[in-house]
């Protein structure tokens, strides 16, 4: 994606059908709505009722306390603050409708936006990754939806705030091009882009709807997961939504302390009421209403986020064959997002703390050409869900090589004293906080930083070694190939990140000044997808150069030549 003036019009020089190869025109799924006589198309009409909604939901918060500060000065005259600020709500939300155009042409898609600082947007098509669709419940309620285009170049997005549904299904399939048969180019993508694609379907001669095996045949819609009401009882397990919650809570204070029931005549009251009851029976209180709370909270946003999850594999991409994975979801705001499969280089698989104790986890993929390489495509639901998932998104080999469920190695007692001592460091800088703190206060009792000290103490050791616990590396290998990477790491959230070997495009070996002194180091395998890195953390050096060598044969061979004290490849990766 890039900002151009004036756009061109030429192949880009980036293509992979190469400069001077022929492109086919892109052509329009249906005529588009209302272009003038260059191509450009206008937004739909109903952004001039979502801008103005959308201005004063961004400024609401302001604009009370801003007409309770004029009505306590002006009295009635304050009144006159309400239409004023809804003439330049109307005035500023109709300016993205008058300013922005968007048009496709046979190389390209541009959008041009802006009053005083014009800017022109450019994709062009053969670098176009996805196309999102999001829409909010007043998108929703008006027919219309956002249109989110990524290019995979980096994390900006055209964006086309309100367009028609049918209009956002024309750009889908425009941008998209879904080529489940017949003759099409075969572009050949960057290193560690995108898995080889098929010469035919990938699914078998034999594997036509309702067959025995009951996989879809060609043209079909494979379900992956849909939401089972059940996994409900995962939502109140993860914390996530307590830092909106906090988030919340520290905007809304500055609010109420402007309240007359918080001074210092009503808090004494207050403590002086609370000073009186039976303390145990008050704090058992306390504990069911913040637990109520919490479950309300809780349950709801997992409904609003996850309402209608259907996650399938739909015939169609670039290429004769190619299959993608198409996410629906929300309750409020729907968001649609679809994945090529052939850019899926990994997964994710997340189990929370207090997650694990209920055998839940959390998914994610890592692709080239989405928005900060990971799309999270599971929420919050059984771990068996959750791996067989994963290993159908991975590839028909990977339930056979099972790089989710395979034993990580162990990364040794010089990992698990490091864990220790960095944990320890923090229950020190912790335990001397309190300290001072209760040093500096006059009402605190003695005794009172010791059972503080203890609890960091006990709650450090017990991260250390969950820490250490969940660190670990495996190699999947199926028919004397090596298949995935698999990297095990987190303190009390356990994460296994699953890279395939095919996506690794070259290795880093980080030694901090401890590392060296105990022979750990860190081995990061780059790649195109995710994060463009995946790290196995506190490794032993020589088992980690053996785990690279084994990962990518050959790839290490100019590094490790002629150095004597280098393990070989014929070294087991356990030692």
């Amino acid at each position: 994606m890039s900002e151009q003036h004036p756009p061109s019009y030429g192949p880009s020089p980036d293509s992979p059908y190469g400069p001077s190869a022929p492109q086919e025109p892109q052509q329009w799924a249906q005529p588009p709505a209302d272009p003038d006589e260059e191509g450009w198309i206008r937004l739909d009409k109903r952004m001039l009722v979502i801008g103005p909604v959308r201005v004063l939901g961004q400024f609401a918060f302001p604009l009370v306390l801003g007409f309770i500060g004029v009505g306590t000065q002006m009295g009635p005259w304050a009144l006159l603050f309400v239409p004023v600020a809804v003439v330049a709500a109307c005035v500023l939300g109709a300016i993205p409708w008058l300013t922005t155009y968007y048009r496709q042409t046979a190389t390209q898609f541009e959008v041009r936006r802006g009053l005083l600082n014009r800017t022109n947007q450019t994709a062009p098509l053969d670098r176009v990754r996805s196309v999102d669709q999001t829409a909010s419940l007043l998108h929703r309620v008006l027919g219309v939806t956002k249109v989110e285009i990524g290019t995979g170049v980096d994390d900006s997005r055209i964006t086309l705030d309100v367009v028609t549904a049918p209009e956002a299904h024309r750009l889908q399939v425009a941008l998209l091009p879904r080529t489940v048969g017949g003759a099409a180019p075969t572009p050949t993508p960057a290193a560690g882009e995108g898995r080889a694609a098929p010469d035919a379907s990938p699914y078998p001669p034999e594997a036509v709807p309702g067959s025995p095996v009951g996989t879809p045949g060609p043209g079909a819609e494979q379900v992956l997961a849909t939401l089972r009401w059940s996994w409900l009882r995962f939502a109140p397990l993860s914390l996530a939504r307590l830092a909106i919650v906090a988030g919340a809570f520290g905007a809304g204070s500055q609010f109420f302390d402007d309240l007359p029931i918080f001074d210092t005549e009503h808090a004494s009251a207050l403590w002086d009421w609370l000073g009186r009851q039976f303390l145990p029976l008050l704090l058992l209180v306390v504990a069911v209403v913040l637990l109520v709370l919490w479950l309300v909270i809780s349950l709801t946003g997992y409904v609003v986020q996850w309402a209608g999850f259907r996650l399938v594999r739909q015939p169609g991409g670039r290429r004769p064959g190619d299959t993608s994975l198409h996410l629906r979801a929300g309750l409020l705001t729907t968001r649609s997002v679809t994945v090529e499969e052939r850019r899926v280089r990994g997964v994710v698989l997340v189990e929370p703390a207090l997650m694990r104790f209920a055998d839940g986890a959390e998914l994610a993929t890592l692709a080239t050409g989405v928005e900060d390489g990971t799309t999270k495509v599971l929420p919050s639901c059984p771990i068996d869900v959750a791996v067989a998932v994963g290993h159908d998104v991975l590839g028909p080999d990977a339930a056979a090589a099972a790089p989710l469920t395979a034993p990580l190695v162990s990364h040794g007692p010089a990992a698990r004293r490091r864990a220790h001592v960095r944990w320890q460091w923090s229950t020190l800088l912790f335990g001397t906080a309190t300290l001072v703190a209760a040093l500096l206060a006059d009402e605190v009792p003695d005794w009172a930083p010791v059972p503080v000290a203890v609890f960091f103490a006990v709650l450090g050791v017990a991260g250390a070694e969950s820490s250490y616990r969940n660190l670990g590396h495996a190699l999947t290998t199926l028919d004397g190939r090596p298949r995935h990477l698999v990297a095990g790491s987190g303190a009390f959230a356990r994460t296994r990140t699953v890279l395939e070997a095919e996506g690794v495009i070259g290795w880093v070996v980080e030694q901090s000044f401890f590392q060296r002194r105990t022979g750990l180091a860190d081995l990061v395998a780059t790649t195109a997808a995710g994060g463009e890195s995946v790290r196995v953390r506190d490794v032993d050096l020589g088992t980690g150069l053996r785990l690279a060598d084994a990962t990518t044969p050959g790839l290490l061979d100019p590094f490790v030549a002629g150095r004597a004290d280098t393990p070989r490849r014929a070294a087991p990766l356990g030692s």
